[in-house]
């Protein structure tokens, strides 16, 4: 399997893959802001606008491949305030069911804190359902707890849960020459 970075074209070239998986996530009870049964119509809606946030350098997306089928996805949010330049945001780690247990949460992780260091981001953060199978990832790959917010979302099934807020020191690539 492997992982690319998207630009525009191809997040749209991939747009019905990347819904399947978005509901594929969704419907496995993963809570990432949607609730479920969620749309295949609504999921392709808001990877399309996706699109516009990454040709305007919100976000940065990348895709997990296994052949030619997205299998995983990762995106960096990137703040607009002048004060926030040195962090992101790590969003939507998402693997489809059937291609779990292989290490590619893992790689996807890895893939997108090698970017944003590189990028110069010196910190990344992120909020992940509490006592969710996520949370042992990012436990076991550095990321640093800061704390627990009760009630802060829903789940896809519509009950509210806690979710815990994460971050991690980056060092930021070093100039090249």
């Amino acid at each position: 399997m492997s992982a690319t970075r998207l630009d525009e074209g191809q997040l749209t070239q991939h747009v019905e893959e990347l819904a399947e998986l978005l509901v594929d996530a969704v419907d496995g009870g993963a809570s990432i802001g949607f609730l479920a049964p969620l749309d295949r119509a609504a999921a392709v809606a808001w990877w399309k606008e996706r699109a516009a946030a990454l040709a305007a350098g919100q976000v940065a997306v990348w895709a997990a491949f296994d052949g030619r089928r997205v299998v995983g996805t990762v995106s960096l949010a990137f703040p607009d305030k002048p004060n926030s330049r040195h962090r992101a945001e790590l969003v939507k780690l998402m693997v489809h069911r059937g291609a779990r247990g292989r290490g590619l949460g893992r790689a996807l992780l890895g893939v997108a804190e090698e970017a944003a260091a590189a990028a110069g981001i010196t910190l990344l953060h992120l909020d992940t359902e509490t006592d969710s199978p996520a949370e042992r990832l990012y436990d076991s790959a550095g990321w640093v707890r800061a704390g627990v917010i009760p009630d802060y979302a829903a789940d896809p099934g519509g009950e509210l849960r806690p979710t815990t807020l994460y971050y991690k020191r980056l060092r930021a690539a070093a100039p090249a020459g």
